[in-house]
C-alpha cells in the first residue's frame, strides 16, 4: 500500500469516528422508522459511489478485517486450494468469541501484492456481499455500516451522502 493510501485510510478511520455521533443518531432514528424508500436511496447511492470508487485502488476491507466464513464457504475454499475442510480450517481459522469462523491473520491470507484474491471465485459469502451496501432492509445492517464506515471509503461516502437525504425518510 502507498504512503498516501495509508493517510488516507487512517484519516478515514478518524473521520467515521468524530463523525460516529451523528451517524448513529440517523442510523437509530432509521431503525425506528424502517423507511419504505431507505434501499432504494442506499442502492442509488451504492451505485453513484461505486461508479469513483475502485476496490482493487483500496482492499482495505481485506488488509483489516476478516469476513465471518461460514461452513459452505470453507468446504468451497478448501475445494479450491485442493485441502480437506479440516485442514483448511487448521491452517488459516480460528474462532472468535462470536464463535464465527475467521481468519487468523490480516491481511487475508489470499490477498496478493496487487490487491486481487488468489481465490476470488471461492471467495467467503461476506466477501462477496462486502459492502453489504446493496442489499434489501439495510435498516437491519446499520450497525454494521457503521463499523464500515472506517474501513471503507465506499461505506463512509454513501453514509455521509445518506446525511444529505434526511428529508428523504
Amino acid at each position: 500500500m502507498s504512503k498516501l493510501n495509508q493517510i488516507l485510510l487512517s484519516e478515514l478511520k478518524d473521520k467515521a469516528l468524530k463523525l460516529a455521533p451523528e451517524t448513529k443518531s440517523l442510523f437509530a432514528r432509521l431503525k425506528k422508522k424502517k423507511p419504505k424508500n431507505l434501499d432504494s436511496i442506499v442502492h442509488k447511492l451504492h451505485d453513484e459511489v461505486f461508479e469513483e470508487i475502485n476496490c482493487l485502488d483500496c482492499a482495505n476491507c481485506c488488509k483489516s478485517i476478516s469476513p465471518t466464513l461460514y461452513d459452505k464457504d470453507v468446504e468451497r475454499l478448501a475445494k479450491h486450494f485442493k485441502m480437506k475442510p479440516r485442514l483448511f480450517i487448521n491452517e488459516y481459522l480460528y474462532v472468535d468469541d462470536d464463535g464465527d469462523y475467521v481468519f487468523k491473520q490480516t491481511p487475508c491470507p489470499f490477498l496478493l501484492s496487487d490487491n486481487y484474491c488468489m481465490a476470488y471465485e471461492s471467495r467467503p459469502k461476506a466477501c462477496r456481499e462486502y459492502p453489504h451496501t446493496d442489499r434489501k432492509r439495510i435498516y437491519q445492517i446499520l450497525d454494521l455500516s457503521l463499523k464500515n464506515t472506517e474501513v471503507c471509503p465506499a461505506v463512509f461516502d454513501i453514509v455521509e451522502k445518506l446525511k444529505t437525504r434526511k428529508e428523504d425518510f
